[in-house]
């Protein structure tokens, strides 16, 4: 119904911000990562939206990135799991180590979201490990719907996969591999090889 909002930062609270639009003020409810990278009021903002409807109340839930809206409504959709408790998941883990570790199965990972236990992040992993896309993660920007994925994403994708293969968790592989300044022309071996030099 709403796709997104763009104005300014009228306030920013311990939960939400309060967004002006052509002088309509909306509060839109965010992840505390998400909140932590908003600079404060006056800022120009753009956020993607998803709006709650229950028979009591409507609900903005906002995000800086289309990545990241795209998560959050696949994570409500897994029954058990509502708009607080996807916030609460995207406030532990940005949307890329979280994305990968459904894709991992890295259930410890994702049990560590206050509020989300071992057989909840066992059903998200379920429920959700054949709809996320490594090709998102690769993404630079997130800011718009995913075009199609490209040989250098492939040759990422293949580097994220062989380094967890060797031991290293999904998040770390996956920040390594981002920046590991790998060329675009670069092969899985030579991504590997750069991303040895940024994970612990």
């Amino acid at each position: 119904m709403i796709g997104f909002l763009k104005g300014t930062v009228e306030a920013v609270y311990e939960d939400h911000i309060s967004v002006d639009v052509n002088g309509i003020g909306f509060n839109v409810y965010m992840s505390a990562r998400q909140l932590e990278s908003i600079t404060g009021a006056g800022a120009d903002i753009k956020v993607y939206t998803h709006l709650a409807v229950r028979e009591d109340s409507m609900t903005l839930y906002g995000f800086t990135t289309y990545n990241s809206l795209k998560l959050f409504g696949m994570l409500i959709q897994v029954n058990g799991i509502g708009p607080r408790g996807a916030l609460a998941l995207l406030s532990t883990m940005d949307e890329n180590e979280l994305s990968y570790a459904i894709m991992s199965g890295d259930s410890k990972a994702i049990s560590s979201a206050p509020g989300i236990g071992q057989k909840t992040a066992q059903r998200i992993i379920l429920d959700l490990k054949d709809k996320v896309s490594v090709f998102d993660m690769l993404s630079d920007h997130g800011t718009s719907p995913a075009p199609e994925s490209t040989p250098e994403q492939g040759a990422r994708a293949e580097a994220i996969e062989a380094l967890t293969a060797l031991g290293y968790s999904a998040a770390d592989a996956l920040k390594a591999v981002r920046a590991s300044g790998a060329d675009k022309d670069a092969d899985t071996e030579t991504i590997i090889k750069l991303a040895f030099k940024h994970i612990h």
